[in-house]
């Protein structure tokens, strides 16, 4: 399963960002997952409930965007969102497409809680 393998990497990324922002906690981090990217959304979820425990993470939701796969037609130039499976123009039937999206893997947002862990009580 790689979906472990991604799910380390992405907490350490996310673990480096709590460090440089002197944060206490993650509250959320949000990952895009294209449709082609090869990951499996479930496997990625049960890697991260697995993965996050006994780090700066462990309390974080994660949330999860999928991108759905974009062409752009080479013969009649339009863009448009297509099946997975089927990367061909859906206007004109041409298989001379470019992927636009729908394969990447994105560390998109990371929610964190930088407050002071005791807020200081005020002078009287």
């Amino acid at each position: 399963m790689h979906e472990l393998s991604l799910c380390e990497d992405l907490l350490s990324q996310v673990s480096i960002l709590a460090r440089q922002h002197q944060a206490h906690s993650v509250h959320s981090i949000t990952v895009n997952i294209g449709a082609l990217s090869g990951v499996e959304p479930m496997l990625l979820e049960s890697a991260f409930a697995i993965g996050r425990v006994g780090t700066i993470a462990e309390q974080a939701r994660l949330i999860l965007e999928p991108v759905p796969a974009r062409v752009r037609c080479g013969r009649c130039g339009i863009d448009a969102e297509v099946p997975a499976n089927r990367l061909i123009c859906p206007s004109c039937q041409s298989t001379d497409t470019s992927l636009l999206s729908g394969d990447e893997l994105i560390l998109a947002r990371v929610e964190l809680d930088c407050e002071p862990e005791h807020a200081a009580t005020t002078a009287r």
